[in-house]
């Protein structure tokens, strides 16, 4: 009977417990498996996706929160991008971040003093919003009544975030990325908003790269901008093939501790303030007190800080509100 009843069973084709079926060890454990390497992909995928998430918020905000007025601000400026056609870098179109001040709108009779800001490499112009918080910082002192409102102008000057540039006009006749901010940029945004069209009403600042550039365009242009700042820039060009070749002479006119003696008297005639910083960690730090001395020894209106951070976002950050103070005081001094 038991032979007659297992035959029967084995023919009607359903499995039995003594056969390989859900309910035996062998299958749970092939189940098992498929159902941990399923959740093991799923926890990857979402492990891969949040790391995703943070370096792309940390390449954004360099580890900070996204940057936003407190609520005891009423009044907020607004930011808005552009692109600026440039001859001097072969008629490419550049983008350029405007920053409009808190009133910018509802007072539309009034016109205001522009402050240009230039990023470092690599980098990108948006990083002096975001990280910096060069808008956030303008409404809070506009509202306190600290400084006076401008109009932040953080121009693109490169072709790529990772191309050096040094803001310089480099050996390449499609690479004069000085003219491209002193001419092309300067010309747009006073056709485009409503500034004080004069360089008396015009400031010049930057970080690491931005700062050197600043100082460098700065002297080369005396009376354009009444106020030139560097965050832990340098003075002396970085020797960059790509930007100034071999030619040691165009090296040389775009060292700012070398050229400052042939501008110091037009610079210091047009009441030119510069206001720079460095750390003593930074490898810059000798250039910049050295500079701090040429500017003394001919007389130019200046202040140097010492500042702790290093070459780095937090100082960059941290020194914002007094990088735009020390703009606002430089314009009125004017």
């Amino acid at each position: 009977m038991a032979a007659q009843s297992q035959a029967a069973s084995k023919s009607n084709g359903r499995l039995q417990p003594g056969d390989i079926g859900i309910g035996t060890p062998g299958l749970s454990r092939v189940v098992g498996r498929a159902a941990a390497g399923a959740i093991a992909l799923a926890l990857l995928a979402v492990g891969a996706l949040g790391i995703y998430r943070y370096l792309d918020n940390y390449w954004v905000y360099r580890g900070y929160a996204p940057p936003h007025d407190p609520a005891w601000v009423t009044s907020r400026g607004r930011s808005q991008t552009i692109e600026v056609r440039s001859p001097a870098v072969g008629g490419r179109r550049q983008q350029v971040i405007v920053y409009l001040p808190p009133g910018y709108d509802s007072h539309p009779a009034r016109r205001y003093p522009v402050f240009y800001l230039l990023h470092g490499s690599p980098g990108l112009p948006n990083a002096l919003l975001l990280t910096v918080r060069a808008g956030v910082v303008e409404d809070e002192l506009v509202a306190k009544d600290r400084v006076r409102p401008m109009i932040l102008v953080m121009p693109f000057g490169s072709t790529n975030r990772f191309t050096d540039t040094e803001w310089a006009n480099g050996v390449h006749g499609d690479s004069a990325w000085e003219t491209f901010l002193a001419r092309d940029v300067v010309h747009a945004i006073d056709a485009r908003y409503r500034t004080i069209p004069s360089g008396s009403a015009r400031v010049l600042g930057g970080l690491s790269e931005g700062g050197y550039g600043s100082i460098n365009i700065g002297l080369h242009h005396p009376g354009e901008f009444r106020v030139l700042e560097s965050w832990s820039g340098y003075m002396k060009a970085d020797d960059i093939l790509s930007v100034f070749g071999r030619d040691r002479a165009r090296l040389k006119a775009n060292t700012p501790r070398t050229f400052l003696r042939f501008v110091a008297a037009p610079i210091r005639r047009r009441h030119t303030f510069i206001w720079f910083y460095s750390s003593r960690e930074d490898r810059s730090f000798a250039q910049n007190t050295a500079f701090a001395n040429q500017l003394e020894q001919f007389h130019i209106r200046h202040e140097f800080r010492v500042v702790v951070g290093g070459h780095n976002w937090r100082a960059w950050r941290d020194n914002f509100p007094a990088a735009l103070l020390a703009a606002s005081r430089g314009l009125r001094r004017g």
